[in-house]
């Protein structure tokens, strides 16, 4: 009795496996990083949040250019002024050092607020396009190929996603 009941949850085991391998959805995956990268507004994207931070570094540079110029000033008068006139331009020294910090500080969140903002702006024009085309492939699961290991090369349809973008949105 026991082998028979090792044989029947076997089976029903092996008959519920074979089911759901067979389903009917039609899945794809897409390299959204390559499609923003390519496609002409992901272009104009980069091309913007790369020249603000660009702006933003050379701004940085040069502020940390004249603190440094500052602190060999203030080392080159250690011995020749007096220790309090000295411990002055330290204390002044390090505020405009702590000033520095916090700008940078605001930049930063600024720049990552800038970045994010423009690549909402792109996910919000480009997720109907490829809604659209999984709508009219009959695709009901879309992944982004970071997340894939192995998959077949008919089921990329990056470049097709691409293709539209570039020619929906100009």
């Amino acid at each position: 009795m026991n082998y028979l009941y090792k044989f029947i949850l076997i089976l029903f085991i092996f008959f519920i496996s074979v089911n759901s391998s067979n389903s009917e959805e039609k899945t794809a995956f897409i390299n959204i990083d390559y499609v923003i990268q390519n496609s002409n507004i992901g272009k104009k994207m980069l091309t913007d949040i790369n020249k603000l931070d660009k702006k933003n570094i050379d701004n940085l540079k040069k502020k940390n250019k004249i603190l440094k110029e500052l602190e060999l000033s203030i080392n080159n008068k250690k011995n020749v002024i007096t220790e309090e006139a000295f411990n002055e331009e330290v204390f002044s020294f390090k505020q405009k050092v702590q000033k520095f910090t916090e700008e940078k500080n605001k930049v930063i969140n600024e720049f990552n607020s800038f970045k994010k903002e423009k690549l909402e702006n792109i996910l919000i024009k480009i997720t109907p396009l490829i809604n659209d085309y999984m709508e009219e492939n009959s695709v009901s699961i879309l992944l982004d190929s970071k997340n894939i290991f192995m998959g077949n090369k008919d089921s990329n349809i990056t470049e097709d996603i691409l293709k539209i973008i570039n020619n929906e949105l100009k």
